[in-house]
Parts: C-alpha cells; sequence; structure tokens
C-alpha cells in the first residue's frame, strides 16, 4: 500500500518499467507464447493502478508538499 508521495513515485517508476517489459514481451514473442508471464505483468500493473488510485484519493494525496 502506497502511503506517501515518495511510494506513489516509486509506484509511478515501477510501472513505467512493467509496461515497458510487456511491451517487449510481446514484441518478441508470438501471440500464445509466454502467456503466463505477460499475464502476470498484466496482474501486477493492474496491483499498481489499483494502488495509485486509493492513494489518490487519500487524505495524504491532498495534503500540500513541503520540501
Amino acid at each position: 500500500m502506497i502511503t506517501n508521495a515518495v511510494e506513489y513515485e516509486r509506484a509511478e517508476e515501477e510501472l513505467r518499467n512493467l509496461e515497458r517489459r510487456l511491451e517487449d514481451l510481446q514484441k518478441s514473442s508470438p501471440i500464445g507464447s509466454k502467456g503466463f508471464t505477460k499475464a502476470g505483468i498484466h496482474k501486477m500493473i493492474a496491483r499498481i493502478h489499483e494502488e495509485l488510485a486509493v492513494f489518490e484519493g487519500s487524505e495524504e494525496a491532498r495534503r500540500p508538499q513541503s520540501s
């Protein structure tokens, strides 16, 4: 679960990495090949999207950031 802005940024980076990995797999592997790997990446992406959405709706996300 994401609890602060730093974790949010890390989750966004992880999401970008997973999306690149999935894109590479889709380019290098024909349809039907590596299906479990692709499905697992899709699930991880979905989980991160859910966590980002929960954090975006939280009080922590609405607080002004102090530097």
